[in-house]
């Protein structure tokens, strides 16, 4: 009878140990693949950044071009931004929800991502 008693409070122990041990690695994995994401985050943020200001300096240089070919500063700016405004019709009319699914995929790619450890 105590032969049991042991078997049971071993097993007891043993299944607390197993449901720590997987509730640590559910912890440690979803802070991998938290970190991913924050990481892929930031290098978004910092690429939109730097474009951003890439494309700032294009606009004025183009700006200036066009003004030295139309001989006013008001068409050569105008141009560059009826340009802008035709890309942004074009980009709001032709996929409405391509930017939301192109962010969607990299996400669940980041969260679901297989390693060695865990395929």
């Amino acid at each position: 009878m105590e032969q049991k008693e042991n078997f049971f409070a071993e097993s007891r122990d043993k299944v607390e140990e197993y449901l720590q041990d997987r509730l640590l690695l559910f912890k440690l994995k979803t802070v991998e693949q938290a970190s991913k994401l924050a990481a892929a985050m930031f290098i978004g943020i910092i690429i939109a950044i730097v474009s951003v200001f890439i494309l700032f300096f294009l606009s004025i240089m183009g700006g200036y071009y066009f003004a030295d070919l139309t001989g006013n500063l008001f068409y050569g700016f105008g141009i560059i931004a009826g340009i802008y405004i035709i890309v942004l019709l074009v980009i709001f009319l032709s996929s409405k929800n391509w930017l939301r699914s192109l962010i969607s995929n990299k996400v669940i790619k980041i969260i679901f991502d297989k390693t060695d450890d865990n395929e």
